[in-house]
């Protein structure tokens, strides 16, 4: 199989089962991808490229462990040329719109320092008010984050501006959707906690995603709901208040439960809407 640095994951992926491993002996970001909720989220949008970013190497670091499965480089496609050319036509709506509406957020500095920008990403989400942009600037393609908020009623668009440079903005065409702030009001603790836990007792599946960092607590918990019989629920050890996995519950036809111990102590209990 030829490949370049736009290469998608999900074609190597496919092309070879030895590929994953391969891909995850590059760089320890890569053991994300053993998760198979995470891994179908970003390998169909994800080029060896874009992956080479998140990882802090290079696609020749890819093109050199995957030779020994069979792959070869095609030379005649460069990264910088296919990113330009990927760029979509801008939408109407973005056209439109005047730049004192966008909100700037740039998280490459944040992500440089090891850090999570998640968090500081939720809070202007829930102060953005009708009719303004949340402008994503990262020199990666934020999927995890696309995915997340286009549950919440949020379009997005991608534009790749250089090699180290990508736009993601984020908005609502139809400012009378339900918005994120409003999430506040179901997240507090739940008054029927401790019927719900003796209503499931002795069939709960328990799980502590306190330990990783994001997005796998939420790819964590979603992977295990794919697995749970209708008559269990899943209880889960958290750090804080998911307000981005509501909304996916939500989606996928799941009530949950929330108690709110103190800070960086909170459980859920996830079960199958009857």
């Amino acid at each position: 199989m030829l490949i370049n640095a736009q290469t998608k994951i999900a074609a190597l992926l496919k092309h070879h089962p030895d590929t994953l491993e391969t891909i995850v002996s590059i760089a320890p970001d890569f053991k994300k991808l053993r998760n198979p909720i995470l891994r179908k989220l970003m390998a169909g949008r994800t080029s060896i490229a874009m992956a080479s970013k998140i990882g802090g190497c290079k696609p020749e670091d890819f093109f050199k462990a995957l030779a020994p499965l069979g792959f070869e480089v095609d030379n005649n496609n460069t990264a910088t040329e296919e990113i330009i050319t990927e760029n979509k036509p801008i939408p109407e709506y973005l056209k439109n719109i005047q730049q004192e509406q966008i909100v700037n957020f740039d998280v490459r500095e944040i992500l440089a320092s090891g850090s999570d920008p998640l968090k500081q990403i939720q809070q202007k989400v829930k102060e953005l008010t009708a009719n303004q942009v949340l402008l994503i600037i990262n020199n990666f393609e934020p999927v995890p984050l696309i995915k997340l908020l286009e549950n919440q009623g949020f379009t997005s668009y991608v534009k790749f501006v250089d090699e180290n440079t990508i736009e993601t903005y984020f908005y609502k065409t139809n400012t009378t959707s339900e918005t994120p702030t409003n999430i506040d009001e179901e997240i507090k603790t739940s008054g029927d906690w401790e019927q719900m836990i003796k209503h499931y007792e002795n069939n709960l599946v328990e799980i502590d995603v306190r330990h990783l960092e994001m997005p796998m607590p939420m790819m964590t918990i979603l992977e295990a709901l794919e697995t749970l019989p209708d008559n269990k629920a899943l209880y889960v050890h958290h750090k804080r208040i998911p307000v981005f996995l509501l909304t996916e519950l939500k989606d996928r036809k799941f009530d949950y439960r929330i108690k709110e111990i103190q800070e960086g102590e909170v459980y859920l209990l996830i079960f199958k809407n009857k």
